[in-house]
C-alpha cells in the first residue's frame, strides 16, 4: 500500500490530515501505508476522490493513475483517443510536459 503514502505525500498531506478527511484513525492510515490493512470500499472511494486517481491505481491493480470516468466534452474524448495512439516514448514526453505545466503553476 505504498501508493497511498506516495499519493498522500504528493498532496503534501500528513497522515493525521488524511485520517481526518477519511474519518479514520491515524493508526489506520499507517496500517494502509504499510500494507497491514486494506481500506474498506467506502474509504477507498473517498481516497479516490481526494487523490483524483482510480481505485485500481490505489490498490496496485493498474499503473494508470487517473482515468476520465465520464469525459464531458468532445475535446476530452479526442485528447484521450489521441494520447492512446502515441508510442510509449511520446506518452512519456506528453506526461513530462503536463507535469512541467503543473509545476510552473505552483510558483
Amino acid at each position: 500500500m505504498n501508493r497511498i503514502k506516495k499519493l498522500r505525500e504528493e498532496k503534501r498531506m500528513t497522515q493525521i490530515k488524511l485520517s481526518t478527511e477519511l474519518e479514520v484513525a491515524q493508526e489506520t492510515i499507517s496500517a494502509y501505508e504499510s500494507g497491514n490493512h486494506y481500506p474498506s470500499i467506502p474509504v477507498l472511494l473517498k481516497m479516490s476522490e481526494i487523490f483524483n486517481v482510480s481505485c485500481d491505481y490505489i490498490l496496485g491493480v493498474s499503473d494508470i493513475k487517473s482515468i476520465l470516468k465520464n469525459p464531458e466534452t468532445d475535446e476530452e474524448i479526442e485528447l484521450v483517443s489521441d494520447f492512446n495512439e502515441l508510442s510509449p516514448l511520446e506518452k512519456a514526453m506528453v506526461k513530462g510536459y503536463i507535469q512541467a505545466l503543473k509545476d510552473k503553476r505552483k510558483y
